[in-house]
């Protein structure tokens, strides 16, 4: 494996460069932000399996905020606005879609896959945060809202997948 997209500034070892690039998975090569949600499914399932919905909005949550902290210094440190390899807002936004349904390997797939068109898409206000907000903030907040318009879609998907 060729880990390629690292960058100056901040050490592999400091907390918020493995929260921000979620344990490495942001450095793996060719599309980053597809491979930070894909390493929030086995965790999303987990948690479901745990506490249900409520636990994915309660871990989205606090992924978010944890997030927020690490893409701040993260940005600061390399000076790049919002770097590729971060994909803890990925990871966020992911759970938070995968919230309005149950653990189901398809509608996982299909979870997976409206918010990495949300995600690249940005409908507004997502599109508006991209490129208004800065920071960590800034990072996280069109991730989470792409994701808000994932749940919502998810929410509709599982309400038509439990008909009869």
């Amino acid at each position: 494996m060729v880990i390629t997209r690292r960058r100056d500034g901040i050490a592999a070892w400091h907390p918020a460069f493995l929260a921000a690039t979620w344990f490495g998975c942001g450095l793996l090569p060719k599309a980053p932000g597809t491979w930070g949600s894909a390493a929030a499914l086995p965790f999303a399932w987990v948690l479901y399996r745990l506490g249900g919905s409520w636990a994915l909005l309660a871990a989205s949550g606090l992924c978010f905020l944890a997030g927020w902290w690490a893409s701040a210094i993260y940005v600061r440190r390399t000076a790049v606005a919002d770097p590729s390899e971060v994909v803890i807002d990925e990871v966020a936004g992911q759970w938070l879609v995968l919230a309005a349904v149950p653990a189901d390997p398809l509608l996982y797939v299909a979870g997976f896959l409206i918010f990495r068109v949300l995600d690249i898409w940005k409908p507004w206000p997502a599109s508006w945060a991209d490129r208004h907000v800065e920071g960590g903030l800034g990072v996280m907040l069109d991730d989470m809202l792409a994701a808000a318009y994932g749940a919502l879609l998810m929410a509709l998907v599982a309400l038509w997948w439990s008909l009869p």
